[in-house]
């Protein structure tokens, strides 16, 4: 009977516990937020990512009554950044705007020491974009298919830059070579800013850029589009043919904004917060914003979040480790 009694005793305190928490939780939520949130933004001040991440920082802060805050934490390709917010306390007052190249640096080990599953908490996904194929003009390509051509014409090959290794420049273009056969060489750089110097100096030929990075010199005709690594052509490029229409099957490659916090911030937080920027993402100017860059708006549970960054993990692990950029580990 004492064994009996001692089983339900545990049994009752355990509920207590559980009961205990959830209302404590609940309790986070209805007074969050407090105080001001960090929105920690993992480049240098100025460039596209710092740019959108200000724009949902000011609409958040008009939504939640709170002043939300951009640190920007620049370093590592995103990794630096990236990393403080891991380290930093789950109470949803410390959140990270990220963008791919979160899970490509995760999937080459350029990550320093975070792991997406185990650190973070996918909060939403805001919007989700094409990158741009583009080459040189000292080229002379106007087409894929006449890359590939004057490319296996050349002995040495021609060099692709990067924002950084690990970064979604690097791994699309790595991809490409992998797909391609080509003889392709990667050349990071610290930053998309670099890198698109030296593209417009014919230093280096070939480019994976992000619509916000490489936008204005396509329109300028300073560099050539190629193609676009949407499975859909660009509303902005409608003549432009995506990389499965130029012969690369199944090469359909975006990049995404969005938000996480640290792991084990509270459900009922981060519910709250997916809503506000779910809302904030819908309207103006962030609606505006993400279609002038080619982009469409996303919108979904925390769920759908990191249910995507878990199928991008293995998608860009399999081409890592192709290129090998990570060691044989699952």
């Amino acid at each position: 009977m004492m064994k009996l009694d001692t089983k339900r005793a545990f049994k009752l305190c355990w509920w207590l516990l559980g009961a205990a928490l959830t209302a404590t939780h609940s309790a986070q939520a209805d007074n969050y937020p407090g105080r001001p949130i960090t929105l920690v933004v993992p480049f240098a001040p100025g460039g596209g990512t710092d740019s959108m991440a200000r724009d949902m920082a000011k609409a958040l802060s008009d939504k939640l009554g709170q002043a939300v805050v951009v640190d920007n934490k620049g370093g590592g390709g995103g990794a630096l950044g990236a990393n403080s917010v891991a380290k930093s306390p789950a109470d949803g007052y410390t959140l990270l705007f990220a963008t791919s190249t979160l899970v490509t640096n995760a999937a080459s080990e350029a990550s320093g020491s975070y792991q997406i599953e185990r650190d973070f908490a996918p909060i939403a996904m805001i919007g989700r974009g094409p990158l741009l194929v583009v080459s040189s003009k000292s080229l002379g390509v106007k087409t894929m298919a006449q890359l590939k051509t004057t490319v296996a014409a050349m002995p040495q090959g021609v060099d692709y830059c990067s924002a950084g290794n690990g970064s979604i420049n690097h791994l699309s273009g790595e991809l490409f070579r992998q797909d391609s056969g080509l003889n392709l060489t990667h050349i990071p750089y610290k930053g998309s800013g670099p890198a698109t110097i030296d593209l417009l100096a014919g230093r280096v030929q070939l480019f994976f850029a992000t619509v916000p990075t490489i936008l204005p010199y396509v329109r300028d005709q300073r560099v050539e589009l190629l193609a676009v690594t949407s499975a859909q052509r660009s509303a902005l490029f409608p003549n432009t043919p995506t990389m499965i229409e130029s012969g690369y099957k199944d090469f359909d490659i975006s990049t995404w904004w969005g938000v996480l916090a640290p792991a084990k911030t509270p459900k009922a937080v981060l519910e709250k917060l997916n809503l506000a920027i779910r809302e904030v993402a819908a309207r103006d100017p962030m609606r505006t914003r993400l279609m002038h860059e080619g982009a469409e708006a996303v919108s979904g549970s925390p769920e759908v979040f990191a249910h995507a960054l878990s199928r991008e993990l293995v998608q860009w692990r399999a081409v890592a480790k192709s290129a090998g950029l990570r060691a044989d580990k699952p």
